[in-house]
């Protein structure tokens, strides 16, 4: 029965809490365990890093994730839509520092906080299974994975070349630099050689790029970012040697312009810069070792920086003809890129044109275009014909390229290689805000592993946060004894990439309470892979890349049968104020707080998923919800509408209304088109409250529109159902409505009618009108007759629904 203390007037802030709270007391979000034959689906949202509150942004991301798992919910699968916190990182540690508190206290300060705002918005989320990256039950596991990766030869110390972010005093890796800056707080990156800890994902480049092909339900542009990242490239590895017979590798993907290499360029690291260089030449080359020195990689690979080379006064023998060839030291080669040494083949590389040209080395083509094709004045990189050179002129390209490499060895001077853009994922901290490294430095027995009954390695609390890594400078936890031999030793103090978190969480969502293991294998396989996954694109080569490392170990590991984390995925565009993407960093956020004052988490809802497609970008310009606000008081008015006659007519009406609006707010849903589907419901309301009738067709149809809303605003939709229209159970635990195809069938039809094959006139009939009829009503239209001009038609042509066609001999001259 209705619920006769209901206000006339909506009042949201109201109604809210109270369906808040009637929800937290029925569990209605927990998880269910499926029903014999049910189907299950994972909807997950990225988490978040609780280093402040929410913003507009998140509402956007979120309430796309929420709708569709409301949506499935209502079409009867279990549906798993787990939250959780990335808490773990240097937002989080930068931002207690900034304001002289502990990070712990910080983090779970903002937890609570951000907490209250999801569940504020309504979002469905299991509670229950909440995890949080920084608590010990849960970086026990993270632990847990790196021993397991050490094991299988996927986790290593080495020293490197790094990228040092000089503000936040941590090194990053590859992808987190961004034209030359980190990419959290923008600081120009610095180059600098420690001891860092990597994970090996080259050693799965070539799965993590065969498997893009299984991907189909990921953007396309994605796909190609991450097919780019990996970066393979089929050539070959040259040797060339020095004059003393030293060997230098060189690896090109173009082994058809072996013949018109006239240099090689070694990168300042290159350990036989020293011994090569003659004394005339040592000042010049150590003036630009400097000089390299003071660039970060990346700024040395730009196309915006100057190519500098300096002559090392030696020369190498080609490989072919035995010709000797200078050898130069460039700013622009890198040691970590390819075996640190290129040859130069100016006639055929744009780069290597210009540098010859800049320093007078020679220039000879190899390569002759096809015929019909200008070379042009600077360098020809396309293919073609071989050319001067010595038993392969003559031969095209392609198959050149494939001689050479059998002639190189044969002669045991190269070989064909891939190489990959990708590099190992360096995983080292020098933070103390991150999941301890649980590895061991031992005099004696050298690098010793936590054992697993000792994990979780924790975080020792009252350290100082000064310069540097603060677990380096806190003795009691860095002194330890080795669970090998029992002597003194040192505890890593390096602390994981945040992203080495999140590579996994997904996966203890399923068994979030698992205190023997990282994960139920029984609970992986009844959820996984994710079926959706809604997140930004700007982690493409990033999280989204690791987690598809991580799960591929894991699956080769024995761990879990599923080889892909994520089957679906959405990725929804940025809200943009003045030309920046909306984000804490930028400093540029807009709360939801106010607008859920002053018009409802609903409204606020509504509004930001009507701001146009969920994909795009939205500019935050002047936005206004009142008029998702008024939308959402006409639909309580509905609900409030009292029963009255109903004649035939009227009820055929309005089970068209609800028809149409059940098919398109379906279709859009599956689509992700949710700004239609909103305007889809605003034109139901407007109509079924125009509609004279309102008996049994009257109030199916409001219950059909009511449900149809719930997954975009689910407190008024509860509230209607429950409170208005006396329903028992949960509106989000009803059945998605359908409908009856007969009731969205066209009921007239647009005809086009012709005369010889000329459109003449349109017209609108009822569909299935007979052929008879049709002809009768088309030869009868003014302009048909005007056009026939007296003539009697030959012959009439009709196509039911869709076409007349009057076939008539021409007009007399």
């Amino acid at each position: 029965m209705p619920d006769s203390r209901v206000q006339e007037r909506y009042d949201p802030v109201a109604v809210e809490a109270r369906w808040l709270r009637r929800w937290d007391e029925e569990e209605l979000y927990r998880t269910p365990a499926p029903a014999a034959g049910q189907k299950t689906f994972y909807q997950l949202e990225m988490f978040p890093y609780p280093s402040g509150e929410l913003h507009m942004g998140h509402v956007r991301n979120y309430s796309i994730g929420d709708v569709m798992a409301r949506f499935r919910r209502m079409q009867g699968h279990a549906v798993l839509h787990p939250m959780g916190f990335d808490a773990f990182g240097m937002p989080a540690e930068n931002a207690a520092i900034e304001r002289g508190v502990d990070p712990n206290v910080f983090t779970e300060r903002n937890i609570e906080r951000v907490r209250t705002q999801c569940r504020r918005m309504g979002w469905s989320y299991d509670w229950s299974r909440e995890v949080v990256t920084s608590h010990p039950d849960y970086y026990r596991w993270t632990q847990w994975l790196f021993l397991l990766f050490y094991e299988r030869g996927l986790a290593y110390r080495k020293e490197a070349s790094v990228n040092y972010c000089p503000v936040d005093e941590t090194v990053l890796a590859n992808e987190q630099v961004e034209d030359g800056r980190c990419w959290r707080c923008g600081a120009e990156v610095e180059q600098r050689r420690l001891n860092q800890w990597f994970f090996r994902i080259t050693a799965y480049a070539d799965r993590l790029l065969d498997d893009i092909a299984l991907l189909d339900g990921w953007p396309e542009r994605i796909r190609l970012m991450q097919t780019h990242w990996i970066g393979r490239s089929q050539g070959a590895e040259v040797k060339f040697t020095t004059e003393d017979g030293r060997s230098i590798p060189v690896f090109t993907t173009r082994p058809d312009t072996l013949f018109g290499v006239t240099f090689l360029v070694l990168a300042p690291e290159h350990p036989l810069v020293e011994t090569l260089v003659d004394p005339a030449h040592r000042p010049a080359v150590e003036g630009l070792i400097a000089a390299a020195g003071r660039l970060a990689e990346f700024q040395r690979a730009s196309e915006e920086t100057e190519k500098i080379g300096v002559p090392t006064g030696a020369f190498a023998r080609h490989p072919l003809t035995g010709e000797l060839v200078p050898i130069l030291v460039g700013n622009y080669v890198l040691m970590s890129y390819g075996t640190g040494a290129v040859m130069g083949v100016p006639a055929h590389d744009t780069r290597d044109f210009a540098f010859a040209r800049r320093y007078g080395l020679t220039i000879r083509p190899v390569i002759a275009p096809p015929p019909g094709v200008d070379p042009g004045e600077g360098a020809y990189t396309g293919e073609g014909v071989l050319v001067n050179s010595p038993g392969f002129d003559g031969m095209a390209s392609d198959a050149a390229r494939a001689a050479i490499v059998a002639e190189l060895e044969a002669r045991g001077m190269g070989q064909g290689r891939t190489t990959y853009h990708l590099r190992d994922w360096l995983i080292s901290r020098q933070r103390y805000w991150g999941a301890p490294i649980p590895m061991i430095h031992c005099p004696r027995c050298d690098l010793v592993p936590v054992p697993v009954e000792a994990l979780p390695v924790l975080l020792p609390p009252g350290v100082r946060f000064g310069h540097g890594s603060p677990l380096a400078e806190h003795e009691p936890f860095w002194r330890t004894t080795c669970p090998r031999c029992g002597g003194p030793a040192r505890r890593e103090t390096d602390t994981m990439d945040t992203f080495v978190d999140s590579s996994w969480y997904f996966l203890r969502f399923c068994s979030p309470h698992d205190d023997r293991r990282p994960f139920d294998p029984e609970a992986v396989e009844r959820y996984m892979p994710v079926d959706e996954y809604v997140g930004g694109p700007e982690h493409a080569v990033l999280h989204l890349l690791y987690a598809r490392f991580f799960q591929k170990v894991l699956f080769d590991a024995g761990l879990t049968r599923v080889t892909e984390p994520f089957h679906r995925l959405f990725t929804q565009g940025m809200l943009v104020q003045n030309g920046a993407k909306m984000s804490k960093s930028k400093g540029n956020i807009v709360s939801p707080e106010a607008w859920m004052d002053r018009v409802g988490a609903d409204a606020t809802r509504v509004h930001m998923l009507f701001a146009g497609p969920p994909d795009r970008d939205v500019e935050w310009v002047d936005p206004r919800p009142e008029g998702a606000a008024r939308f959402l008081g006409r639909l309580w008015r509905l609900g409030q509408e009292k029963s009255g006659p109903e004649t035939p007519e009227a009820a055929r009406a309005i089970r068209r209304i609800a028809a149409h609006a059940v098919k398109k707010v379906t279709e859009d849903i599956e689509r992700h088109a949710f700004n239609t589907a909103i305007a889809a419901l605003m034109e139901a309301v407007r109509d079924l409250l125009d509609q004279p009738g309102r008996g049994p067709a009257f109030s199916a149809a409001v219950r059909d529109v009511v449900r149809l809303t719930a997954p975009f605003a689910p407190f008024i939709t509860e509230a209607i159902w429950r409170e208005l229209l006396g329903e028992a159970r949960s509106v989000h635990l009803a059945s998605w409505p359908v409908y009856d195809p007969e009731d969205v069938r066209p009921r007239t039809s647009e005809v086009v009618i012709q005369v010889n094959g000329r459109v003449r006139d349109r017209i609108e009939v009822p569909v299935g009108l007979a052929s008879e009829e049709l002809e009768r009503a088309a030869l009868a239209r003014e302009r048909i007759v005007e056009a026939l001009g007296g003539r009697a038609p030959r012959r009439v042509v009709v196509i039911p629904d869709r076409l007349v066609n009057v076939v008539a001999d021409a007009p007399r001259p």
